[in-house]
């Protein structure tokens, strides 16, 4: 591995040599600036650069666009301000040689002369882009996502590093508080999507190898921990709301990407010069081919991958009609996990596993201001996900295939979601929604019994089920500004579940104290449901025929309380506490078992449940941040948490993902080089230690006997896997030449090789069980040019 990884460090040395220094490049920063609570663009207003001198800005126009023409390449600090409203400050903005950087700035409106209060510069960073949102949310830098080590590009392994967040190497999963990855809502320009990963559910439920979303085309995104805004349905531990950046409407931009890990294109543009109206798509096929020859080891079982992603996005500005936007994604992926041609070496069960997976979504959005005051937002979906795994035993002489597993699972949902916002003052603004969900599904499973240890039994049918159903959800929330200091939420959301004539109604409440300009508090609670997936409902058993058992299945519910303290130890330093509790009640189990949904890995289900399950979780989380400011930042992180669930036996126990502490420490230092300091060298480093998930241990009598794990159901959870530690880095150079840039990097994931144990395996040739573990490390090593 080091000679191939020197070989192609030493011809991206070469190719750096043969780029010749010019005068110093520069770029635009332009943008919009609008109001928070109304969405109304604000003319007049200020737009600053931060610690220049002479000082740099300019005025928004009438449509509350402004333009900071031909900056030195460089982080930069911009603020805005405007009478009547709160400063804005937005860090680290990177400008680039090779493409414009747009700006979206929101400003909050004063209720009170600001000669009565001293108001201190918000920053973009430390809150949410969901204005409702006042405690466990973070905002999701795009940006960030491409520059910490072990992001990956993938916000979904980036927001790993968040406080109270735990994933995997081999997973992009993400267990918030002890919950389960599968609680968490993946939404997409405000509908629910299902889950954006290549590779989706394969290696458990919730997660896969990297989402498939691309740092070229995600904008800045939320992300909610728990207590979300009245908004937000069918949730149960967290909800990650992205969204795609519109296009450049001035210029074209293109971008293309070459590394260990595939290619890349992205473009972007006006659909004519002098018009409002932008295209940006982004195309990636990938393998894991070439990355597995490089690391070897663990990764090189994972060489049969191949996927690919495209995204699109068109936004469509009208003079009279409001704002259309039509947008898309979509994945083709598959794998062939390849038995080796010859068996007599070979020590574990001879089984061969194919997956054809698909995942699209596409949308048209609508946006229309009727008064000054007030906008309707409108949204008509469709997404569809297909996953088809088949899994074949052979026998000795790798002969013989016998069919132990044939999976099926299509979803088609159509979905509608609108809502009216409405600024009534700069007090009071409201928020009043719905979202109407047409549920089509077609599930065919079939397994063999104890598969893949099977002894040459037939597959029996556990789900087939062919129809449609649908869930509704509706919601109204009101944001009060009582004064500068205090801010108080309230909101409901009622939904219902069709299949089964299910509904629940929710209360959400928050609010928050600015104690003074560096402190504050905030208080939040909310009552979040969440229906299971499609193919549980169909559950049949061969015990009980053809009748569905799970039919009547209620909505899982849960209570969470957050309590935030926000203290800025200065305008570049931020420390957060988060004490939190969630109580989990109709919690899925299997009765008379130790057996939970909040425990559950594979993405199916052969078993009847009831809703007599319970969980509690209850922690506390810390951040200690240091934006980007002088080349360098670093952030540190630690969660302290114990999560609990009882089962369909009344015992309380370990969920799996008790890992009882998480830590994390990143940070990264740029510097500016070349002639004119026109190039960027940046490092980034992050480390994280965490207390392992909890399992069931073995049967160990019982698995010999049956030369197969068995778990011993009388220690269900007892066991905890070692204290885990992980390291990523990510090292880039960028050249910086006028119109064009390029640039040479390395994103590795895992370089201290630490395992992720994911089952048990019997080995034939010794006889005995072992804990099945893996050490992948991921190399990227790429080259990408911008022009």
């Amino acid at each position: 591995m080091k000679k191939q990884v020197f070989v192609l460090w030493a011809i991206m040395i070469v190719g750096l040599s043969s780029v010749r220094a010019v005068a110093q490049p520069g770029g635009n920063i332009r943008g919009v600036v609008t109001d928070a609570a109304s969405g109304q663009v604000l003319p007049y207003v200020t737009v600053t650069v931060l610690n220049t001198n002479p000082v740099v800005g300019t005025t928004t126009d009438e449509q509350g666009a402004f333009t900071l023409p031909t900056l030195p390449v460089g982080r930069y600090n911009i603020q805005a301000s405007f009478i009547g409203y709160e400063p804005a400050t937005i860090r680290e903005v990177m400008v680039s040689s090779a493409k414009e950087t747009v700006l979206e700035i929101t400003m909050k409106e004063s209720v009170q002369a600001l000669d009565e209060v001293v108001v201190r510069p918000k920053t973009n960073k430390e809150a949410p882009l969901n204005p409702m949102a006042l405690a466990g949310a973070r905002m999701l830098s795009v940006e960030e996502a491409s520059r910490y080590a072990g992001g990956f590009d993938d916000p979904a392994r980036l927001v790993g590093s968040f406080a109270g967040v735990a994933g995997d190497v081999t997973s992009n999963s993400i267990a918030i508080r002890g919950n389960s990855p599968q609680s968490l809502q993946w939404k997409l320009e405000g509908v629910e999507i299902p889950n954006p990963s290549h590779y989706p559910e394969i290696g458990g439920v919730g997660g896969g190898v990297l989402t498939e979303f691309s740092s070229q085309v995600l904008g800045n995104s939320d992300f909610y921990a728990g207590a979300f805004p009245a908004e937000y349905n069918n949730a149960l531990s967290g909800v990650f709301d992205m969204a795609l950046r519109n296009g450049n409407n001035q210029q074209y931009e293109h971008t293309a990407q070459l590394g260990t890990l595939g290619v890349e294109f992205a473009s972007e543009g006006p659909f004519k010069k002098g018009g409002r109206a932008s295209y940006l798509f982004n195309y990636r096929y990938s393998s894991m081919a070439l990355a597995g020859d490089i690391a070897g080891g663990d990764l090189k079982k994972l060489s049969g991958m191949r996927y690919q992603d495209l995204s699109f996005k068109i936004n469509l500005p009208t003079q009279k009609a409001g704002i259309f936007s039509l947008w898309g994604i979509g994945t083709n992926d598959g794998f062939v996990n390849y038995l080796p041609d010859d068996l007599s070496d070979f020590d574990y069960i001879p089984i061969e596993e194919t997956a054809r997976q698909y995942m699209g979504t596409a949308g048209l959005g609508h946006k229309i201001f009727l008064d000054e005051n007030t906008y309707l937002k409108s949204t008509y979906a469709v997404t569809y996900s297909q996953n088809h795994t088949m899994t074949d035993l052979y026998d000795a002489n790798r002969r013989n295939p016998q069919r132990i597993q044939d999976m099926l699972d299509k979803n088609t949902n159509l979905i509608f979601h609108s809502y009216l916002n409405r600024k009534f003052s700069a007090r009071h603004t409201n928020r009043t929604g719905v979202t109407l969900t047409n549920l089509f599904y077609d599930d065919n499973y079939n397994i063999a019994p104890n598969a893949p240890y099977t002894n040459g039994e037939p597959m029996q049918n556990f789900a087939d089920a062919d129809g449609n159903s649908f869930l509704a959800s509706a919601y109204t929330q009101s944001s009060y500004n009582l004064n500068e200091r205090f801010t108080a939420q309230y909101g409901i959301n009622v939904q219902y579940f069709a299949l089964n004539r299910r509904w629940t109604f929710e209360n959400r409440a928050s609010i928050r104290w600015q104690a003074s300009p560096r402190h504050a508090f905030a208080l939040a609670y909310g009552m979040h449901s969440r229906h299971e997936r499609l193919d549980y409902y169909f559950v049949t058993t061969p015990e009980t025929g053809n009748r569905l058992v799970n039919k009547n299945l209620d909505f899982a519910k849960a209570h969470h309380a957050v309590l935030s303290y926000d203290w800025n130890v200065s305008d570049n330093v931020h420390f957060r506490i988060e004490p939190y509790f969630q109580y989990l009640y109709d919690v899925p189990v299997v009765p008379g078992s130790g057996i939970s949904i909040i425990n559950q890995t594979d993405f199916y289900m052969t078993k009847r449940l009831v809703n007599d399950g319970k969980g509690r979780n209850f922690g506390i989380d810390f951040t200690f941040e240091r934006y980007l400011k002088d080349g360098y930042y670093y952030m540190l992180t630690a969660s302290v948490f114990d999560s609990k669930y009882r089962g369909g036996d009344g015992i309380w126990r370990n969920t799996r993902y008790n890992r009882r502490f998480l830590t994390n420490a990143l940070g990264g230092k740029e510097w500016m080089l070349g002639r004119n300091r026109q190039n960027v060298l940046g490092v980034n480093l992050r480390m994280n230690l965490m207390g392992g998930n909890y399992y069931t241990p073995l049967d160990e009598a019982s698995s010999l006997a049956e030369q197969r794990p068995v778990e011993d159901e009388n220690r269900m959870m007892g066991s905890q896997n070692p204290v885990a530690f992980t390291a990523h880095i990510t090292v880039s150079y960028k050249i910086n030449r006028q119109g064009t840039a390029h640039e040479f990097g390395l994103k590795m994931l895992n370089i201290t090789g630490s395992k992720d144990f994911y089952n048990f395996n019997y080995n034939y040739r010794t006889g005995q069980l072992e804990h099945a573990a893996a050490a992948v490390s991921i190399p990227n090593i790429y080259y990408k040019v911008t022009f």
